[in-house]
């Protein structure tokens, strides 16, 4: 009897003991939960706070700073000989341009001149002069007063304007009011991106300054007022998600907010500021929620392993002997794979090596009959040429053919010599070449097949010589190909034109623009036998050859399709610097 009850008495006893961690935990959980809540609500509280009381300190700083630089202006520009003279000569060509010298020095808003019957007589602003402001108390009040007054106006728009203004006197007689403009506008820009809300207000309390527009000319009761408070139900939602409840000093925008005041030294003036508690409840929610997080992971690790400590056990052994068997298996037949596999490896060496050579001597072959067709092309037309002027008794200008002939021979030995020493890449020693020199020869080459296909050439190369450290022929040999690529491509165009641009900077680029139909495989284009053109009008090597004779150079070959159709092809060689000149000078 006892045998059959111990089972039951051990899970009971595994159930109880479940049951207090998992209240221990969550108690624990909550304790840890409220202390960090109240800690670290003071403590982010108190930095916010500290930060707005020095924000705060530092506006009215900026303030009173800017109030007091502007007023012992007036009192200096009321004793300017030039400005005196201009009210007493009534001449005041010179006067506006006097005042615009002193506002960038001074940092004003605008200066104004006005003379005895308070018109405009110069000003900052000249949309300004002529205007009449005898009526108004910044004008009125300074020609009573032998003091400079301090006058703030509201204007049409709700902005208040901030004047110093102080008479001109000529000897004793009053000729004039000088008038200083503060630009205090610039400090709600700059307040209103650092601070949540800032308002400065009068001896009066009324708002002159503030981030808030809406709110000029109104009390801060009345301000506050005008905006729409929480309700009860969503202050109790978000009671229910602000772990913080945080007490506000102020509601702004529905919004509960830390307000701070500070007295401005200056008429009565006052400094209010108001910032939220978001940074507060973002930093204090975020800690809270990763300490959840974590006790609610502890919770769940704890769960599952005192309820699955004994089934998991059993498992990993039934596992782990499975596991074994298999990988036993897989591992005998990876010995035998691996042993044929090295078999049929050992046979597909020799073949691919057989296949390697008669692959070389056909691409090979393949490309002396590809680069030696271009030459032999060439030299046909110049004997038929030749030959129709020895018919006409030319004999002068048939030995020039012949020389070109001589030319092209000579070529072809080059072509032949390169080609069988084509595995022995970077051996020559190179030399200075003339780019340009190099396209006027390749062109030459051409000159034949533009002429039967009436292609239109337009070539801009540049006037100084373009030099780089090549192989000549070889540079003449893409350019030949890349011509007649071009040439071949325009074979469906009614009027087929050919763009040759050679430019000069840190590399020198050769351009080869055609308006035929493009490119349909860029990423096939520059292998071996690849080709669009008709059985027997090319094998598919040039560009391939053209391609690897650049990267022995140094440079690149590219292409890409044109904007406006057709192809365009890139060659970039490097410039050859001073130490290549002197070297191969040397």
């Amino acid at each position: 009897m006892d045998t059959e009850t111990s089972p039951d008495r051990e899970t009971i006893s595994n159930t109880w003991r479940i049951r207090v961690i998992v209240v221990i935990l969550i108690v624990l959980a909550v304790t840890v939960v409220s202390v960090t809540n109240k800690l670290l609500t003071d403590r982010f509280t108190e930095s916010t706070r500290n930060r707005a009381e020095l924000r705060l300190a530092l506006y009215s700083g900026n303030l009173l700073s800017e109030l007091r630089q502007n007023a012992i202006v007036p009192q200096l520009l009321a004793r300017d000989p030039e400005l005196i003279n201009a009210l007493n000569s009534q001449d005041y060509t010179a006067s506006t341009r006097r005042l615009i010298s002193f506002v960038d020095e001074i940092g004003a808003a605008s200066l104004m001149l006005l003379d005895i019957d308070g018109r405009t007589v110069a000003a900052t602003d000249r949309n300004r002069l002529g205007s009449t402001h005898r009526a108004e108390g910044y004008f009125v009040d300074a020609i009573r007063s032998s003091a400079t007054l301090f006058t703030v106006s509201q204007r049409d728009t709700g902005a208040y304007v901030f004047v110093y203004s102080r008479r001109v006197l000529s000897g004793s007689d009053v000729i004039g009011v000088i008038m200083v403009e503060v630009d205090l506008q610039k400090f709600e820009s700059a307040w209103a991106g650092i601070s949540d809300a800032v308002i400065v207000t009068d001896s009066t309390g009324t708002i002159i300054l503030t981030t808030e527009p809406r709110w000029r000319g109104r009390t801060e009761e009345v301000a506050l007022a005008r905006q729409t408070p929480q309700n009860a139900i969503q202050r109790a939602i978000q009671a229910t998600a602000d772990w913080t409840a945080l007490p506000p000093d102020a509601w702004l925008q529905g919004e509960a907010v830390m307000r701070l005041e500070s007295r401005i030294p200056f008429r009565g003036w006052r400094m209010a500021s108001f910032t939220t508690y978001a940074s507060v409840r973002e930093r204090v929610n975020g800690v809270l929620a990763l300490e959840i997080m974590g006790f609610a992971i502890l919770l769940a690790l704890t769960f599952y392993a005192l309820s699955r400590r004994t089934a998991l056990r059993m498992a990993l052994f039934q596992r782990e002997s499975a596991e074994l068997r298999a990988l036993n298996i897989a591992l005998q037949r990876e010995i035998a794979e691996r042993k044929r596999v090295q078999e049929t490896l050992a046979v597909a060496e020799q073949t691919l090596e057989q296949s390697s050579k008669l692959a070389a001597l056909g691409e090979m072959s393949a490309a002396v009959s590809h680069e030696l067709n271009q030459p032999l092309a060439a030299m046909k037309t110049y004997l038929a040429g030749a030959r129709l002027l020895l018919r006409r008794n030319r004999p002068e200008e048939a030995l020039s053919s012949f020389g070109r002939i001589d030319d092209l021979i000579e070529r072809m030995g080059g072509i032949t010599r390169q080609l069988k020493s084509y595995a022995r890449k970077g051996q020559e020693a190179f030399s200075p070449v003339d780019m340009g020199d190099a396209l006027a020869s390749s062109l030459s080459m051409m000159e034949p097949q533009l002429r039967q296909r009436h292609v239109q050439i337009t070539r801009a190369v540049p006037d100084a010589p373009v030099m780089v450290m090549g192989d000549r022929l070889r540079i003449e040999q893409v350019m030949v190909n890349l011509l007649r690529n071009a040439i071949d491509a325009t074979k469906s165009e009614r009027q087929p034109r050919v763009e040759v641009m050679l430019v000069a900077g840190d590399t020198a680029i050769l351009t080869v623009r055609d308006n035929g139909p493009g490119i349909e495989d860029l990423d096939a284009l520059f292998e071996p036998f690849y080709t669009t053109k008709q059985p027997g009008d090319g094998v598919g090597l040039g560009l391939a050859i053209s391609s690897g004779i650049v990267n022995d150079l140094g440079g690149r070959l590219t292409a890409r399709n044109g904007q406006a159709g057709g192809a365009v092809f890139e060659l970039q060689l490097p410039i050859m610097d001073s130490n290549q000149s002197k070297q191969a000078a040397e």
